[in-house]
């Protein structure tokens, strides 16, 4: 058989490549519908089924990877600055604001946030720094600093400010739909909605995740079947909010047909500080550069 790439004639050439093409995928489907007979015909004796390969499940060795029961990081997250809210000691009070002049999609972002983050509150940047906001706040009790940054009229970054002495997280914002962007969305309620905190596997990860739960109260009102989802996948945290119907309440059943409620992003962290925002003199937690990145199954969070 005369190789593709030795065709001169290209029409032949594509019609030789389409060919084996449709030859490949028929050879493909055949073995599934076989694979799916066995395990019918077969069930506990069927072949198992091949784990699929991806970039998760040959990422590189991490030290900091965690496992499900740690008492060592149980002993650290019950003294570190995020256990009073998980202890109910102290509630969510959060400050949403924007860089100087935003546009007007900022405040359509800030809108939707107001409806997704219970008991937060927007306050006009003006003219204000960063530190002057994060004294102001701490006057008032506030537990968090919501700042969104855009560059050219597009929104490119959050900064999350854990009060009254930090950590603060800079993240890169990416892939935005507002609410009214989203087709067939539901309606929100004001009820406290439940959390998910997905794929946080390592120390940075949890603490992280653990940092982003400070938004939203610990005791979730289950009657309004709202959730919000932050999954992280190759270190890119997906949000999502959702209201979920179970199809039959009164059964053990597993489905739940979902309505997305909005909006939807996705964040990257940058950097974590220790402290409160400090571009001169803060210390780093944390810091992404650009010789960290040596392989692509290389994973923070």
């Amino acid at each position: 058989m005369v190789k593709r790439d030795k065709i001169g004639n290209s029409a032949k050439r594509t019609s030789v490549y389409l060919a084996e093409r449709k030859e490949k995928r028929r050879k493909k489907t055949t073995a599934r519908k076989n694979r799916k007979r066995d395990r019918e015909e077969l069930g506990d004796a069927a072949p198992p089924v091949k784990k699929q390969e991806t970039l998760d499940t040959k990422r590189e060795f991490d030290p900091t990877f965690v496992e499900k029961k740690d008492s060592e990081i149980t002993n650290d997250e019950a003294c570190d600055e995020f256990s009073p809210f998980f202890s109910g000691d102290r509630q969510p009070k959060t400050v949403i604001t924007s860089n100087q002049k935003p546009s007007k999609r900022v405040y359509d972002l800030i809108r939707d946030l107001l409806g997704v983050f219970p008991n937060s509150f927007f306050y006009n940047r003006k003219q204000f720094e960063i530190k002057d906001m994060v004294k102001a706040a701490n006057k008032r009790d506030f537990t968090s600093i919501l700042v969104i940054h855009e560059d050219r009229k597009k929104i490119n970054s959050l900064l999350h400010i854990c009060l009254p002495n930090g950590p603060t997280a800079h993240y890169k914002l990416s892939s935005l739909e507002l609410i009214n962007e989203i087709p067939h969305r539901g309606r929100a309620s004001k009820e406290k909605p439940e959390i998910i905190l997905n794929n946080f596997n390592t120390r940075l990860g949890i603490r992280i995740g653990r940092m982003m739960s400070t938004l939203f109260p610990q005791d979730a009102n289950f009657r309004a079947r709202q959730v919000c989802t932050m999954h992280n996948q190759r270190d890119f945290i997906f949000f999502r909010r959702h209201r979920y119907i179970i199809d039959n309440p009164f059964q053990d059943s597993e489905k739940a047909q979902l309505q997305e409620l909005g909006p939807r992003f996705t964040l990257k962290l940058k950097s974590l500080q220790v402290g409160t925002f400090d571009t001169k003199f803060g210390e780093y937690e944390w810091i992404h550069k650009k010789e960290m990145d040596t392989s692509r199954r290389r994973f923070f969070l």
